[in-house]
């Protein structure tokens, strides 16, 4: 085929294997669930953990040192890993099993199904590398993790933003009775939130971080943190952005969507870490479906329905439409 006539892909403008979200010179806290998951065990000796042979590459091997004997190495076999967590469930102690979401997902999906959300067991499943956050390929990218567990009845879904959400959430899945799939984000990991005043992790609750006239965008994840930078870029453009930041995916907290969309003339925009096929926007077009309200506009700022390329992350985050700079611009394009 003629070069002509054949589409070629972008060459990558970086080259670093990068798997870290942190922008240059941005605030950050090392570890905030092992941390967390660390504290909250010194008075819950309940608390057990497991990983598959991830402990480092979750942030559970501050676990392991602080409470080896409370910790399980189950090795690379994520099907026995659910399967464990669900049988220690059984017994009264609270698993938290972690693993990155790919394996945790695809591979492990039936015996969460039917080990461990079937009998409502009280398993806390923690997953690295959501989304579009590793540049290994398909074979890393959870970007369809969502879509898969929220048809899983009464699992709970969790997508924090940042290290405060993660900190913040990590009790109150604990203390949450019943299955919890949690998107983790560990290593260095970027502190947003705590610059929101008063802003606190609710499990179940979406929380309104900022208000603006002309855009709604509804958010969950690092997806949340691209949002409030670019509504900071607009603000210079006198665009006006508010930003719904929905960390819990199921029970989505529809109560807060539809008082942040209803009787407001302005375009909604979902912007989320995941496939535009099945999770957060889907979520919120039904819910708007459902009670009938209708904004001015509404449009998904996700992941494309597609095997997504390899590379640094900066160079996919631009190609894909999730970076700061590149959703910034979608926003203007679609209020022009």
């Amino acid at each position: 085929m003629s070069s002509t006539t054949a589409e070629k892909k972008p060459r990558l403008t970086t080259s670093a294997m990068i798997a870290s979200i942190a922008s240059e010179g941005q605030k950050v806290q090392a570890a905030p669930f092992g941390k967390a998951l660390v504290e909250y065990a010194a008075s819950h000796p309940e608390v057990v953990g497991l990983t598959a042979d991830l402990a480092k590459y979750t942030d559970l091997h501050l676990f392991a040192q602080a409470y080896p004997e409370r910790f399980f190495q189950m090795g690379m076999a994520e099907q026995l890993l659910m399967g464990a967590a669900g049988g220690m469930a059984k017994e009264g102690l609270v698993p938290f099993a972690t693993t990155y979401a790919v394996f945790g997902t695809r591979r492990a999906y039936d015996f969460i199904h039917q080990v461990i959300a079937e009998e409502n067991l009280n398993v806390k499943i923690c997953c690295a590398l959501p989304g579009l956050t590793t540049g290994y390929g398909p074979s890393h990218q959870a970007t369809e993790d969502l879509a898969m567990m929220r048809g899983i009845p009464g699992l709970t879904i969790v997508d924090p933003c940042d290290a405060l959400d993660i900190a913040q959430a990590v009790p109150q899945i604990a203390a949450h009775k019943g299955p919890v799939y949690m998107r983790l984000l560990r290593g260095q990991v970027p502190m947003v939130l705590d610059e929101i005043e008063g802003y606190r992790f609710e499990l179940g609750k979406a929380k309104l971080l900022r208000d603006g006239g002309d855009v709604l965008v509804i958010s969950s994840g690092i997806l949340t943190m691209r949002a409030l930078e670019v509504a900071q870029d607009l603000a210079a453009d006198n665009v006006g952005v508010a930003v719904l930041h929905c960390p819990t995916i199921k029970p989505l907290d529809e109560a807060a969507i539809l008082e942040a969309v209803r009787y407001k003339h302005r375009l909604v925009v979902v912007a989320e870490n995941h496939s535009v096929i099945g999770g957060l926007g889907e979520a919120v077009a039904s819910t708007l479906l459902r009670h009938r309200v209708q904004p001015a506009g509404f449009l998904l700022a996700g992941l494309p329905d597609a095997f997504l390329d390899a590379g640094a992350l900066p160079t996919l985050h631009d190609r894909y439409g999730i970076s700061r700079s590149v959703l910034g611009a979608r926003i203007k394009a679609w209020l022009a």
